[in-house]
């Protein structure tokens, strides 16, 4: 029992101080998307159609997808570039701020 309620708070306590684990925080995420404007447009809604809509995304979904890019797991010349550069808090703050945004919805 002792050794199941160890490994509980070991647990525990790495996955409350991973970066991996952090809360976005949409307002720096608004302040860190000026890049990310130029192509999916200030609040995620590209108007162009060779660049994704952002905005409405899921953020597990979205922290993935940069997290790929920047490993290049996922390969896009303009993207794994862009991605290379940002922290984990960063991609955490960006995927907040665009999953809040008015944008994809899913009819019922």
């Amino acid at each position: 029992m002792k050794i199941q309620t160890l490994l509980a708070a070991t647990l525990l306590s790495v996955a409350i101080s991973s970066p991996a684990w952090a809360a976005g925080d949409a307002a720096a995420g608004k302040n860190k998307s000026t890049v990310c404007a130029a192509c999916h447009g200030p609040d995620g809604n590209s108007t162009a159609p060779d660049f994704p809509k952002l905005a409405g995304q899921q953020g597990d979904y979205l922290s993935h997808t940069l997290k790929a890019y920047k490993t290049k797991a996922r390969t896009n010349a303009i993207m794994n570039g862009q991605a290379a550069t940002l922290s984990d808090q960063d991609i955490a703050d960006l995927a907040a701020y665009y999953a809040g945004q008015k944008g994809l919805s899913v009819k019922r």
